[in-house]
């Protein structure tokens, strides 16, 4: 939902002396303006000196509008940290606005309200919000041309997801970014009902504790792992810290389940069709929304009548698309300057829908193809064309593309609540910390896990030539458990050659291409979870969410499974409590887990395949 340490995507920054600046001026000025009910958002408004008309460009956000330090009236010279300075040059009025209880703007804050004027028609949400900001704005503000773009990253891009439903006639294009998509079952705070531990803490302490700012957590240990393992169990977060006054983290202890109170959030719910041009965005390594773009593209596809429904998807970490090079994440190198030729598309986008520049034909898919490092442009997507193959886990810790024939065929491993295995390496620094290492994460090298006696891999032989695998990734793992409970932390890992002449350092890489968990006992249902019965092998379909990759000739292919990663994820007690923020410290108890590879209980994953 967030990303502070480069907090140019989200709040707005002008420097004055830094170089190559804008071509074009602009003058800062700032509004609170009225709501239907009344409620004033504190809004900012950065108009370029021109006598040409421009459009609106607006962003709405929790995390601040900005510029609080550049006084109204002041001319600014947009430098490249300005996440909107390759737009800037040509002209756009450029609009932020704090949402609803937070920083300078009236109201209360409600985290991911479902939008619900529909059905009260005076009732006020995002969507009327954006409304109305709209309507003030073509009336109000002098030099626009009539018409409007909304976009965000992250929460700012739920709200333009949100903002373009039943949207104001003069809003003409979208672009959600990394929005969030369903909240327990793949987005932010919980995956497939596994609830994010750190993430959730911090988060909510973050945006609730104070509106008028954010507020860091005051740990008192740079490395969190051991915080988090001595914190216990999930009641001590309001027993010892937050007291009952983080609604949010309230909600998590009050719905534990996919009740009405998370459905009713889902934006599947409220968003239908797309009402306005969209531009889907989203990172194969987003580390906190990674399903959100991927889900919302799908449901809106469905009623694409008019071809206006497009998708992005990048080699990137949340939000990073949005500034810099984004030729790398950490160690994995890209060889693509994959944020400029985003920004560029960004730009065309805008341009079309908004200025009338351009033949305004946009590609149905945009997907970058890690592995041959290279721009992929699909008609259908997922493609429709890739045939599925099934990778299975197999005796001898090998991975291979055959179905087994073997009556029997198992391994086991302790899971001990009490060692979880983390989910990164250690140190593992507060979120949003000083040298927090939180954004990389998802394509950190699984060696650090990989000798573990609680992580099992299956790996193929070297491959001997090149497998192109498109589209959706999907789990299938046969498990049991001598407890009533578990998870399953299930990952697509590309290993690097042994000796890698190219780059030496990266010999032998694990680089994980899709990681996701589950908890086992939503395995038949999200809405009604049932314990899981001792020593009693289940299926366990798990989605490992959208990719494009080749892997190469000479590299192999792993499957590895785990049933702890910690503290993104919470620890599972491995004995079925009704409600987890309940469990009791003495709950938490070791079992043993079984990972299945028979003809009868055949552990694989679906890989779709394309030809060359």
């Amino acid at each position: 939902m967030k990303y502070r340490l480069l907090f140019v995507l989200f709040l707005p920054f002008a420097n004055l002396h830094a170089q190559p600046s804008s071509n074009l001026q602009y003058k800062k000025t700032s509004f609170m303006i009225p709501m239907r009910d009344g409620v004033k958002l504190n809004t900012v408004i950065l108009t370029p000196l021109t006598k040409e008309t421009m459009p609106l460009l607006i962003t709405r956000t929790p995390y601040g509008a900005g510029f609080e330090k550049v006084l109204d009236n002041s001319i600014l010279h947009l430098t490249p940290e300005f996440r909107f300075h390759h737009l800037s040059n040509e002209g756009y009025i450029f609009v932020f606005q704090d949402i609803r209880g937070k920083y300078k703007s009236e109201g209360k804050i409600v985290i991911h309200q479902p939008l619900i004027h529909e059905k009260n028609n005076t009732a006020v949400d995002e969507s009327t919000d954006t409304w109305d900001t709209i309507d003030w704005l073509v009336k109000n503000v002098p030099g626009n041309n009539g018409k409007a773009g909304i976009t965000g990253v992250s929460y700012p891009g739920w709200l333009a997801l949100v903002g373009s439903v039943h949207p104001h006639p003069a809003l003409k294009a979208s672009s959600e970014q990394a929005c969030m998509g369903d909240l327990f079952l793949g987005d932010d705070f919980h995956h497939n009902g596994a609830f994010r531990l750190s993430y959730g803490m911090e988060y909510t302490y973050d945006v609730e504790h104070d509106g008028t700012t954010d507020s860091d957590f005051p740990f008192t240990q740079f490395d969190l792992f051991d915080w988090y393992l001595h914190l216990g169990s999930l009641k001590n977060v309001n027993e010892k810290y937050f007291h009952g006054s983080i609604p949010t983290w309230n909600h998590f202890v009050e719905h534990p389940n996919y009740d009405s109170f998370w459905q009713k959030n889902s934006p599947l719910n409220y968003v239908s069709s797309p009402e306005v041009p969209q531009l889907h965005v989203g990172g194969y390594f987003d580390q906190e929304d990674i399903n959100g773009p991927q889900l919302m593209y799908a449901h809106m596809e469905k009623k694409d009548s008019f071809n206006r429904n497009h998708i992005v998807l990048g080699p990137w970490f949340h939000g990073q698309w949005s500034w810099g090079k984004g030729d790398s994440i950490a160690k994995i190198s890209f060889n693509s300057m994959t944020g400029e030729w985003f920004r560029d598309l960004e730009k065309k986008w805008f341009d079309y829908w908004l200025k009338g520049i351009g033949d305004g034909k946009f590609e149905e898919a945009y997907a970058f193809q890690t592995g041959s490092n290279q721009w992929k442009t699909y008609d259908h997507w997922p493609p429709k064309d890739a045939v599925v193959r099934n990778l299975y886990a197999g005796p001898d810790q090998k991975a291979v593309f055959e179905r087994p024939t073997s009556a029997e065929g198992s391994v086991s491993f302790v899971s001990d609540p009490a060692k979880p295995v983390p989910y990164r390496m250690l140190p593992i620094e507060a979120t949003y910390g000083k040298g927090s290492r939180w954004h990389p994460w998802h394509v950190e090298d699984q060696r650090f896990v990989y000798t573990r006696p609680d992580v099992i891999s299956f790996s193929t032989d070297t491959l001997t030539e090149d497998l192109i695998v498109t589209g959706t990734i999907k789990a299938h793992l046969f498990a049991s458990t001598t407890g009533t409970d578990a998870d399953w932390i299930v990952k697509l890992i590309d290993v690097l050659p042994a000796m890698d002449s190219s780059n030496l350092l990266m010999s032998s890489y694990q680089f994980p291409i899709a990681m996701e968990a589950f908890r086992g006992r939503f395995r038949n249902s999200f809405s009604n979870p049932q314990p899981i019965t001792p020593n009693h092998p289940e299926e366990y379909v798990i989605g490992l969410h959208q990719i494009n990759h080749v892997f190469k000739k000479g590299h192999r292919i792993m499957i590895q499974v785990q049933s702890s990663w910690f503290p993104v994820i919470d620890r599972n007690p491995q004995k079925y409590i009704p409600n987890i923020f309940e469990a009791k410290e003495s709950d938490y108890t070791k079992a043993t887990h079984t990972i299945f590879f028979s003809s009868k209980f055949p552990t694989h994953i679906e890989l779709p395949v394309m030809r060359e």
